[in-house]
């Protein structure tokens, strides 16, 4: 192997771990919010479950909104300003919580926090990817991934914690610095890259014949996109992103409400589930990854719904933090297999120049999940209860299922189809 080969396959690079801990810090600025909102919603402004509902899924449709152009934007080559305006909007929003003196403020708030959080979480996963060697895309979206998922199960139980014991203006404030920590990393990558493009002794030829040497400067890669055809008409996307979205519906239903379904099942420390959901994604992801990478995506999706389905309907029934942490260890093996997974599908179905749009493809149909998932399922709890709407919750992973089942059908028939004409 050369040493350019070499090069390329190189996974744990300076740059690829600084982007996995940016996207942490952004993440957990997120989930620490997004955890205590319910709660603080619901004894500040005295709201039902459809207005909680509401400040969850109104930051979340704005993001995916703003996301479709700051997707646009990437391709351009404009993703440093991308990068910048959303963190710094996101850091505002955050921080000006404490200041809102009715709900309607609040969600004028959530809506500025969901601009800017929808520039800055396609930014970084975009980086990632081109950062990736494509032959371990998979592996490599995977352990990138597993900030996320390391944020969405400690994030809401330190934001419990902070909320109960310091109060939300604290929450607010450590929130805010997580996004600050951010711009002194960005400007150490800027200067490992600066450092590496002069140290290093490869041919300028050499590099730039490389796609992934192309890649390792991300405006570069945007600038020198070559059209292929609308991105929103190619249909190998669409699958991936409608069982995104199903998945997402579900992990709505736990965001919003599972600290108000512990309270109601009388359940202590149902942040526990979090702490549970986060070490089976931590023993899951990697191994999902690279089973991707070698046997495809059917290899994964199948057991991943399987098993979000089970934890749903084990939730349902539960009446104690035993099933509570069963039912966190089944959602957190399925989820580490199936989102990392369709993110890497979806990413290989396209070109190096759509990447950054169809991160934001897969993070808008993670969002909008989430809306659609904090909405619909709160109509349920408010008019059955949280029991129920944990049932129903488990139906949207049988949709998964008959949707994911009736395309590897079809796509079998069209092999058959074409083997026999030819």
């Amino acid at each position: 192997m050369s040493f350019l080969e070499s090069h390329q396959e190189q996974l744990w690079t300076k740059r690829f771990i600084i982007l996995i801990i940016c996207n942490l810090l952004l993440a957990l600025n997120l989930q620490m919010v997004l955890s205590a909102f319910p709660l603080y919603v619901k004894e500040t402004f005295l709201a039902n479950d459809f207005m909680v509902s509401l400040v969850t899924s109104l930051f979340a449709l704005t993001a995916i909104v703003t996301r479709l152009f700051a997707g646009e934007m990437l391709r351009r080559g404009k993703l440093p300003f991308v990068m910048i305006v959303g963190l710094l909007a996101s850091a505002v929003a955050t921080i000006s919580y404490p200041f809102a003196g009715s709900i309607l403020f609040l969600l004028v708030m959530r809506v500025a926090y969901g601009f800017g959080f929808g520039m800055a979480s396609i930014t970084f996963p975009t980086m990632a990817s081109y950062a990736v060697p494509i032959r371990r895309i998979g592996e490599g979206m995977g352990y990138f991934g597993l900030s996320g998922s390391l944020a969405m199960a400690l994030g809401p139980m330190i934001g419990l914690w902070i909320l109960a014991d310091l109060g939300f203006t604290t929450l607010s404030v450590i929130s805010t610095i997580l996004l600050i920590l951010i711009f002194p990393l960005l400007f150490i990558m800027r200067r490992i890259r600066k450092v590496s493009s002069r140290s290093a002794s490869l041919p300028q030829e050499s590099v730039q014949a490389s796609p992934a040497s192309q890649a390792s400067s991300d405006a570069d890669v945007t600038e020198n996109t070559q059209k292929s055809g609308h991105f929103f008409l190619d249909k190998k996307i669409w699958l991936p992103c409608m069982l995104n979205m199903f998945l997402a519906i579900t992990y709505g239903g736990l965001l919003s409400f599972l600290a108000l379904f512990g309270k109601e099942m009388q359940l202590a420390n149902v942040g526990q589930f979090y702490l549970y959901n986060a070490l089976m994604i931590f023993l899951v992801r990697p191994v999902s990854g690279r089973v991707f990478d070698r046997k495809g995506h059917q290899a994964v999706l199948i057991p991943g719904a399987l098993f979000v389905m089970i934890s749903m309907l084990f939730l349902a029934f539960t009446t104690s933090v035993g099933g509570l942490i069963i039912s966190a260890l089944l959602y957190g093996a399925g989820f580490g297999m199936i989102q990392p997974s369709i993110q890497a599908w979806l990413i290989k179905e396209v070109a190096i120049e759509k990447r950054g749009m169809a991160n934001a493809v897969f993070l808008s149909a993670t969002d909008l999940g989430v809306a659609v998932g904090s909405m619909l399922l709160g109509l349920v709890a408010t008019l059955y209860s949280y029991s129920v709407m944990y049932g129903v919750s488990a139906l949207f992973m049988v949709l998964f299922l008959i949707a994911y089942l009736l395309f590897l059908w079809t796509e079998r028939m069209d092999r058959k189809q074409n083997s026999e004409s030819s």
